[in-house]
């Protein structure tokens, strides 16, 4: 997919708008529409960056960048302390719908064992 076609992408190019939780020069962060738990944010890279398979050694700021951006989410959504999960799918048969890897941050309730 291209980037002009990335959904994420293209929303990582508009101007701050209401459903912008936080951004900085690395990533931004937005409600998931059809959230699994209580929360459930997107931390997205700003990046186009497709799948984990295509990491290199630079990759690893972004990665790293993006876990830093989930924990500071996680203590604005009060839900650092009661435990989150976080949850990035890998390839379609994981369920990434979105071919732009992007790190999921569920909370807010019981979640449930996983596996």
């Amino acid at each position: 997919m291209a980037q002009e076609q990335c959904i994420f992408c293209n929303l990582g190019r508009q101007a701050p708008g209401p459903n912008l939780l936080y951004r900085d020069d690395v990533a931004f962060v937005v409600r998931d529409l059809h959230p699994r738990a209580p929360v459930h944010l997107l931390i997205i890279p700003l990046r186009h960056f497709t799948y984990l398979t295509s990491m290199t050694p630079a990759s690893k700021f972004m990665v790293g960048h993006l876990f830093l951006v989930a924990q500071d989410m996680a203590k604005r959504e009060g839900i650092r302390n009661r435990g989150y999960r976080l949850v990035i799918n890998q390839g379609r048969n994981a369920g990434q719908e979105v071919a732009h890897i992007h790190l999921h941050l569920l909370g807010g309730g019981p979640l449930g064992a996983m596996g």
